[in-house]
């Protein structure tokens, strides 16, 4: 008898152990599951912590834990629960169980990152499992966001080009924020190696844009062994980012400004043509680099002393770097510009606008060109940027001041010679006559030489051959100011230029150097 005894006080602990159990696992919707079975007691306190130990708020609701705040997909979170048994079995067990669980929240995956597509069918991105949200678009900038009426396991990108790429992120569960992208490409069915470029190729792109291509079979099966080749030669490097991507990141000042960047391929591939749906087979594409900005320009042109205005910024100083230089041509910062004299001729105070094309910045630019030893023709073109960045890196700046002439063409003619905020000099001058007028306006000097033959047409026909000129500056076409031998001054004479006597011309000219603006009075 007492031996029945015991094994059924025996059986009712083992039973009452077996009903009194607590689990914490994973959930296909929630975040865990708490089961408590019917000896278990009732549960508690259940708190949630993310990975920096800050409380997750959540929601308890038939044993599933769902999270009140959105998680990011993979984010780690540590779920204690505990549960107070019942009297007479937390005497003998303890009154309360403790259960800990360390999970993260779930990450759907792309299956597929290189598809093929069918023509005249929509693109589809599958995943590992049932998302309920996606978010896709340009690489930074996921435009298209979606939230899904029910999880699935792929979403449709509705009609796209024939050949494209998108960056898409999903969430996995409705309480999760969408993770990060990943990059898919399509592709239309070819027998050649089909080809995606980000940006698309033709497309406007700035100095430090990476240049990603991705192909439809393995990088190694699409070129072999050689990398393509820029041209204007631009520093940077190419690299794998996988199997079937290859990317150029710039470096320097990267690609050059206001030029068109052409990539040869080591073999020819498909690309979309224009319209987005044919193919053509090419071993070229290209992309646009524009110019720097007009307002770039002039602030470099006024911080390194060839204007007559000086710039400041509002702000923080550009970077003394590539990049920085190269980026602020492109993104202007912002400030001011103030004259770097107090009494600027209003004539040349007039031709002045900052951010647009204008005649001060035109020779502002010749005159670097000529101090830099390049094609002298007032546009700033690759070359230009480049000299301009460098010189902004290095902190250099002319030390000479700066000069306008300016003509007067009332009788007694006259010029006048201004530099860094002085008048040098006043001479008379003499101009073009009836048939050979001097041209009104503003012009650069192009051309500056100490001595030199001129020759022409006059207004009879009749050729002139005039060897020995001294001191020329020629600013439009064929006048120019220079000496020359004439009984007297201050009245037309001239077939076109500006002559002045001797001792002014020898003067003048060291202060016209090319980019000089020589006014004639309108």
């Amino acid at each position: 008898m007492g031996i029945v005894v015991v094994v059924a006080i025996v059986a009712v602990i083992v039973a009452a152990l077996a009903l009194s159990g607590v689990s914490l696992a994973s959930d296909p919707t929630a975040l865990a599951r708490v089961s408590v079975q019917p000896l278990g007691g009732t549960i508690e306190h259940v708190q949630a912590y993310g990975p920096n130990g800050q409380r997750v708020p959540l929601a308890v609701e038939a044993g599933r834990l769902t999270p009140l705040k959105r998680l990011t997909p993979g984010e780690q979170v540590s779920v204690d629960v505990a549960v107070r048994r019942p009297g007479w079995l937390g005497w003998a067990l303890g009154s309360r169980r403790n259960e800990h669980l360390t999970l993260s929240a779930p990450v759907a995956h792309v299956t597929e990152r290189w598809m093929t597509v069918p023509a005249g069918s929509a693109v589809r991105v599958s995943f590992d499992q049932p998302v309920s949200a996606v978010a896709y678009g340009s690489t930074g900038s996921l435009t298209h966001r979606h939230t899904l009426g029910h999880t699935q396991s792929s979403v449709s990108l509705g009609m796209q080009p024939a050949t494209g790429s998108t960056e898409i992120a999903a969430a996995a569960r409705t309480w999760e924020t969408v993770g990060a992208p990943t990059q898919v490409s399509w592709f239309p069915r070819s027998h050649t190696t089909v080809m995606a470029t980000i940006p698309a190729s033709g497309a406007p792109i700035s100095p430090y844009t990476a240049l990603r291509l991705t192909f439809s079979k393995p990088v190694s099966d699409a070129l072999g062994s050689d990398r393509p080749t820029l041209s204007p030669s631009t520093p940077g490097h190419w690299h794998e980012t996988d199997s079937h991507t290859l990317v150029f990141t710039p470096s320097g000042f990267g690609a050059p400004l206001g030029s068109q960047l052409h990539v040869q391929l080591p073999r020819e591939v498909a690309v979309t043509t224009g319209g987005g749906d044919g193919l053509r087979t090419t071993s070229q594409i290209e992309w646009t680099v524009p110019a720097g900005s007009t307002l770039r320009l002039q602030q470099l042109l006024a911080e390194q002393g060839y204007l007559p205005v000086d710039w400041q910024p509002s702000g923080a100083a550009v970077a003394r770097t590539p990049s920085g230089e190269a980026q602020a041509a492109v993104e202007p910062p912002s400030g001011s510009f103030g004259w770097r004299y107090s009494d600027t001729p209003h004539q040349l105070q007039a031709m002045w606008t900052p951010g647009q094309a204008n005649t001060i910045t035109r020779g502002a630019v010749m005159k670097l060109e000529s101090t830099h030893g390049l094609t002298v023709d007032g546009l700033a073109g690759p070359t230009v940027w480049h000299a301009l960045l460098s010189d902004a890196i290095a902190g250099k700046r002319l030390s000479s001041g700066y000069t306008y002439v300016y003509v007067h063409r009332e009788v007694p003619e006259t010029l006048t010679l201004w530099h860094a905020g002085h008048t040098v000099l006043t001479s008379p001058a003499n101009t073009g006559i009836s048939g050979a007028e001097t041209e009104l306006g503003t012009f650069p000097v192009f051309e500056h030489i100490p001595e030199g033959t001129m020759s022409g047409t006059n207004p009879d026909g009749s050729h002139y051959e005039d060897p020995g000129i001294k001191w020329i500056s020629y600013f439009n076409g064929g006048d120019a100011l220079h000496n020359f031998d004439r009984s007297s001054f201050g009245t037309p004479q001239s077939l076109g230029c500006v002559e002045l006597p001797l001792a002014a011309s020898a003067e003048v000219w060291p202060y016209t150097p090319i980019g000089t603006l020589v006014t004639i009075e309108t």
